[in-house]
């Protein structure tokens, strides 16, 4: 008995790290955003190629949440509009209420114009990164969050994705794609 106990006890210490680990992997990182970000402007950009329904297409299934490569553990790709002119949201998967309208002026709760800033870093070759408060899926209160956003080729579009996570910092992970 004392030795079937001593398995329990040791297999249970096995599984502790592991159940860690499990959450721990529903948080999407950085690297996971540049992935992600790289994989859906090349997706836009093949599919605006091929012509204004292909293109309207695409963007449609940028905006499902459901049955969407680019939403994934607690994150998203969504699309930014026309060489930010004007400063729109093209496909959002979460939040269909801020596809269309001028976001210029959004703030988040620390006052920054944060939206002005994914413009802003779109216009990088390679990109870059935002820090900003903005809610997490299925939640109401505002966390920080780090978005990762890049031009797609050949489009008026910019794409975007961020992660969730006290420790990130944007200028280091800017220093990372320069």
């Amino acid at each position: 008995m004392k030795k079937l106990l001593g398995v329990f006890i040791l297999s249970m210490s096995f599984m502790i790290p592991l159940v860690t680990v499990s959450n721990g992997a529903e948080l999407a990182t950085p690297q996971e955003c540049i992935q992600k970000c790289q994989e859906a402007a090349k997706f836009l950009s093949e599919e605006a190629a091929k012509g204004p329904e292909a293109e309207k297409a695409a963007l449609a299934y940028m905006n499902q949440q459901q049955n969407n490569r680019f939403v994934w553990k607690d994150t998203y790709v969504w699309v930014l509009c026309c060489d930010c002119e004007p400063k729109t949201n093209a496909a959002h998967p979460i939040n269909q209420k801020i596809v269309g309208p001028d976001l210029s002026g959004m703030k988040d709760k620390e006052g920054n114009l944060f939206f002005l800033q994914f413009c802003e870093v779109s216009k990088n070759q390679k990109g870059g990164w935002v820090e900003y408060w903005w809610p997490k899926v299925g939640e109401q209160k505002a966390s920080r969050k780090i978005t990762y956003v890049v031009k797609v080729p050949g489009t008026k579009y910019q794409v975007g994705a961020g992660a969730y996570d006290e420790k990130l910092d944007a200028q280091a992970l800017n220093n990372l794609i320069k």
